[in-house]
């Protein structure tokens, strides 16, 4: 009966080390999946300066991160709302919108019921630029939170409606000369696109503080535990007292604002106002958060992957025009990269259930070693025999 007990026992601990060999094995791949944006990031860099000697150019470089600062705006709002599980689908035409807005503004907004037209300030106009933009996320949080409206019907159609706003409130024209002048007092729109404090873009200023202010909100707030809280499991979130309803509201505002504040970025640096601005943005936001290493189905993500995965999309379509890759080629290189980011996030999550299981093997619960503690030995057995 000892042989017996003692044969179990080796199988048992044989059983327990393969599975924590097994388990280290998929910890080194699951390692390589999660650096997935870093190693493309590296990638593109090195073939696009092999392939051109102005890839690497400080100018070139410096104009590539003003256009990855536009959409790592656009795709730290968008981080929260799938950090949470859902979709904003509407970012784009919000970028349109909010260029639109301020370019109505900015030439002039009639007032018939005081026959006076108002030339609001430039800080004026970027504040209610930006609380369009975050009106547009409230309706759809409205829209997802109360009426239980599915966030890619519910953003879907607010991509439509933002859109048609931007279209009826131009007539279908663009705003030429968003400068200002100087007898309204509303000059200085420009600096904002083409603004160099310390030598940097405010674009790039403007996604720095951003980053920061995210990476606190998600690290240090009860409202980040609660986000992710939200992602992983909405029901044992809400049970366990999250208020779900709120954070879901919260998110797609901050995500409504931080496209308008891409679309202002635009228009400043256009000095240009057009409905049709941001057209298909929503995709690059979604792909730049997905290739950073989130989870569509929310509960993971981080805003250095954000970021990585912006810089991703920015290079590849500034180095595809630097080589004079046809624009259908570079649509359907963009699109091929969004497969491959969304391919290799199932992946990584398939390798994490397999290594989750692993290591539940190699290192049993707690209540099934206090079993085996409370287990005779097999030289006590003997003794009672």
């Amino acid at each position: 009966m000892s042989d017996t007990l003692t044969k179990d026992h080796e199988v048992v601990l044989q059983q327990r080390r393969e599975a924590a060999a097994q388990a280290r094995r998929l910890k080194a791949v699951e390692s390589v999946f999660e650096l997935r944006a870093f190693i493309a990031l590296g990638a593109l860099i090195v073939v696009f300066s092999l392939m051109s000697d102005s890839f690497l150019t400080v100018d070139n470089v410096i104009t590539m991160t003003k256009h990855v600062a536009i959409n790592a705006v656009l795709a730290l709002g968008m981080l929260l709302v799938i950090l949470k599980g859902g979709i904003d689908l509407s970012v784009g035409s919000t970028v349109g919108l909010s260029g639109v807005v301020a370019g109505e503004l900015l030439h002039g907004l009639k007032l018939n019921i005081f026959d006076v037209v108002a030339y609001p300030q430039v800080w004026a106009v970027v504040v209610i630029c930006i609380a369009v933009g975050a009106l547009v996320g409230a309706v759809n949080g409205i829209l997802i939170t109360r009426l239980n409206v599915a966030p890619f019907i519910a953003t879907l159609g607010m991509l439509y409606v933002a859109r048609a706003t931007a279209l009826l409130i131009s007539d279908g024209t663009t705003y030429p000369d968003l400068g200002g002048s100087p007898e309204t007092h509303n000059t200085g729109f420009g600096w904002l696109g083409e603004g160099r404090p310390l030598g940097m873009p405010v674009a790039v200023w403007i996604m720095i503080v951003l980053a920061v202010l995210v990476t606190v909100l998600l690290r240090s707030t009860p409202f980040g535990r609660w986000l992710y809280a939200t992602g992983g499991n909405e029901r044992a979130a809400e049970l366990s007292g999250v208020p779900v309803k709120r954070v879901k509201m919260i998110v797609y505002v901050i995500s409504g604002a931080c496209a308008a504040m891409s679309g202002l970025i635009i228009a400043s640096e256009l000095t240009s106002a057009a409905p049709q601005a941001g057209e298909s943005f929503e995709l690059n936001a979604i792909a730049a958060v997905v290739i950073g290493g989130a989870a569509l189905s929310g509960g993971r993500g981080t805003v250095r992957g954000t970021l990585v995965g912006a810089f991703v999309i920015g290079f590849l379509a500034d180095g595809l025009v630097i080589l004079g890759v046809s624009t259908f080629w570079q649509m359907f290189i963009k699109g091929a990269v969004i497969i491959v980011a969304v391919i290799l996030d199932q992946s990584q999550q398939r390798f994490q259930r397999r290594r989750t299981a692993a290591t539940a093997v190699a290192v049993p619960r707690q209540d099934h070693t206090a079993e085996s503690d409370s287990t005779p030995t097999t030289s006590e057995m003997s003794r009672q025999a």
